[in-house]
């Protein structure tokens, strides 16, 4: 079971959603976190802090668990 993730826009990037999912305390602390754990966006592998995600995007972050993301933006 993946836990959902509901963002305020249609757009976040990889980066700010570790921040927003309280995996990291800091958007400073991206880089070497995705240096760190593997990643996997829709079942592929993802190390750009700067990727974007949209709603419906699933994220798999190894040692952490699955997310999902749910966009309360307009449209979605």
């Amino acid at each position: 079971m993946s836990e959902i993730i509901q963002i305020d826009d249609s757009v976040i990037t990889l980066g700010q959603f570790l921040k927003h999912a309280n995996i990291i305390s800091s958007g400073g602390m991206a880089k070497p976190f995705l240096l760190e754990y593997p990643i996997w966006v829709n079942g592929e592998p993802e190390n750009r802090r700067g990727k974007k995600l949209r709603h419906g995007d699933t994220i798999k972050i190894e040692e952490f668990g699955t997310y999902t993301i749910e966009s309360t933006a307009d449209g979605e």
